[in-house]
């Protein structure tokens, strides 16, 4: 079942750790947002492949925005 990951809230993607096909494990970084000046690691919630990711670097992304897709 595919497991979109969210913003926890608005900010700026700072860096993409990884591409559509990589294999991820449960706490791997996944993405950098950048919000209130500090910089705030995704982690993947579970182990899976990287289906889509829906945003680049330099993105503004605002709260509960869907990023990626793991499944």
């Amino acid at each position: 079942m595919p497991t979109e990951i969210t913003a926890p809230m608005s900010g700026r993607i700072a860096a993409v750790l990884c591409k559509p096909g990589d294999q991820v494990k449960l706490e791997d970084e996944l993405l950098m947002l950048e919000a209130l000046k500090m910089e705030n690691p995704i982690f993947a919630p579970a182990d899976g492949k990287v289906v889509e990711i829906k945003v680049a670097e330099g993105a503004m992304v605002e709260a509960n925005q869907v990023l990626m897709v793991i499944d």
